[in-house]
């Protein structure tokens, strides 16, 4: 056993040898590193817009008619989640407007018979990831600046990374996310932040 040992400790003092080793590691690192960035599922992408149950165009209703996203997602400034509508949301409105359109039949026969609407979420984290939109609402960062020009997106896409770095790189420098005059320097920084 001692001369096996003796045998590899030799082998490991050749330059060669350690360069070969070196070069092999950093080939293991590369392949776990570019298989893990492509295979991450498809919900985590930018450009990911699931087909939803009912036609929804947030430029209608976010950008034409301005209604406010805390109207639709009232959870954003109370809850970790902001929420998907309520039917009883969508019918508040939708009990006197375009109530011949086949979507919103589709709308009041669910709400009236106390059934849901199984809307697929568009920005989904995966579960090791904590985030709670709270402290972002009340810091006064628009919805945009995560969820993209909504206002502007027939139909909803995920228009942002939600990869970690991107995440770090504002709460390093989140200037540009606050409203002018914010005292907010940075934002946290320490694992637990994010990870829970």
């Amino acid at each position: 056993m001692d001369r096996i040992a003796e045998l590899l400790w030799q082998r490991l003092r050749d330059p060669a040898v350690r360069l070969v080793l070196a070069a092999s590691a950093a080939a293991a690192l590369a392949v776990v590193c570019l298989v893990g960035w492509s295979a991450q599922p498809d919900r985590f992408s930018r450009g990911f817009a699931p087909a939803q149950p009912i036609p929804f165009s947030h430029r209608l209703h976010a950008g034409s008619l301005a209604i406010p996203c805390q109207h639709c997602h009232s959870g954003a400034d109370r809850s970790r989640s902001a929420g998907v509508p309520s039917l009883e949301i969508c019918m508040g409105c939708h009990k006197v407007t375009r109530i011949k359109s086949p979507p919103i039949r589709k709308l009041a026969s669910l709400y009236e018979s106390g059934g849901s609407l199984a809307w697929k979420r568009v920005h989904s984290l995966p579960g090791h990831v904590f985030f709670d939109h709270r402290p972002h609402v009340s810091a006064g960062i628009a919805c945009q600046t995560c969820h993209g020009p909504v206002q502007d997106m027939a139909v909803l896409r995920q228009d942002m990374s939600l990869r970690m770095s991107h995440c770090l790189s504002c709460h390093r420098d989140p200037k540009a996310a606050l409203p002018a005059g914010s005292a907010i320097a940075r934002g946290p920084e320490n694992c637990y932040a994010c990870h829970r």
